[in-house]
């Protein structure tokens, strides 16, 4: 009897052997390294270098209330995407605190060059200082920063526009009252802009033929300012206005609009620049006089490609110099010219 058991119980044990060596070869024999790792784990190791980034060039204009400011915009997208720039544009909408803080917000997000209109131009001094504190080179944009190392000034000749204003008046109104209106005194452009129309006229006010009967600003060149400057000069001179001299076209149209109101539209001669639609149709139906009109989309397309000439280290091509105050700005300088009724076609209206 016992003899079985002993062998049956040896059985036992030598099975039980058995099946855990079988266990143990299972889990301690590894499947070999698979090439797909391997190929994948060396490709991450050698990815491709990533692309360069696009360079970045801010924009602050300040107002989109006028077309002109709009046709500068649209220019500066066209001619960024042509470029292959990205082009950041901030509007301040006539604010200088404002404009500060997007020029901030401009230069926080790594531009390489700064185009600015600035709506105060004393203020837009400490913008300048900020984006030289980051090396990033600024570009005056129509109106010039003052009292501040500025890199560049591109602009239409702004006497020259207030001149042509000016002859206008003197080879179309023979003698009497003058109204003069100027821009927002926070911008630097009105100091030519109304000095060269006045000089244009100056002869036939020594003479006794112009009375310069009232000289305004118009703050943030609204229209509306216009609107009450034009009423009041009316009513003080009985309506016996023989010219307005106004800034641009957006004050024109306020001035023609209190024209309006006196039976005196068309009968009165008012200047205006710009070239807005609006304005070349007022002068096509005889209401406003004439304009000046320079290429918005020409001067934009210039302030980008400099900007970039000047990022990579290049001239920037200007061809004068303007005194800001500070420093003589090398400026890059455009031509105006006067479209009236009967050469409106000459410029594709």
């Amino acid at each position: 009897m016992k003899k079985p058991v002993i062998i049956a119980l040896l059985l036992v044990i030598v099975l039980s052997m058995a099946s855990c060596g079988g266990s143990a070869a299972t889990t301690t024999t590894a499947a070999p390294p698979q090439e797909t790792t391997t190929a994948a784990t060396t490709a991450q190791t050698q990815a491709a270098p990533p692309a360069a980034e696009k360079m970045k060039i801010g924009v602050s204009l300040p107002t989109q209330r006028e077309e002109r400011w709009v046709l500068d915009r649209e220019a500066f997208e066209r001619v960024g995407t042509e470029l292959d720039v990205d082009v950041l544009i901030q509007i301040a909408d006539n604010d200088a605190g404002r404009q500060q803080s997007q020029c901030e917000n401009l230069i926080s997000q790594g531009i390489q060059a700064l185009v600015i209109a600035p709506h105060d131009a004393d203020a837009a001094a400490n913008i300048a200082e900020l984006a030289h504190a980051a090396n990033i080179p600024i570009i005056s944009y129509d109106r010039l920063v003052q009292n501040a190392d500025v890199d560049l000034y591109v602009t239409f000749d702004q006497y020259r526009i207030g001149q042509i204003m000016g002859e206008y008046v003197a080879r179309n109104v023979d003698k009497g009252n003058i109204v003069v209106l100027s821009g927002d005194p926070a911008d630097p452009t009105c100091v030519p802009l109304k000095q060269g129309a006045v000089d244009a006229i100056q002869p036939k006010v020594d003479s006794g033929d112009y009375t310069i009967v009232m000289e305004q600003e118009c703050r943030d060149w609204e229209p509306r300012e216009a609107l009450r400057h034009a009423e009041n000069a009316l009513t003080a001179n009985n309506n016996e206005i023989a010219a307005f001299i106004a800034p641009n076209d957006g004050t024109a149209g306020g001035i023609i609009q209190a024209l309006a109101a006196q039976g005196l539209d068309g009968k009165v001669v008012v200047t205006g620049q710009d070239a807005e639609e609006d304005a070349v149709a007022r002068i096509i139906e005889g209401t406003q006089s004439m304009t000046v009109y320079f290429n918005c989309a020409e001067m934009a397309e210039a302030t980008l490609r400099a900007a970039v000439k000047m990022v990579n280290g290049e001239s920037s091509g200007a061809n004068s110099t303007e005194n800001n105050g500070k420093i003589d700005v090398p400026t890059l300088g455009f031509p105006p010219y006067e479209l009236n009724k009967d050469n409106y076609s000459d410029f594709g209206f």
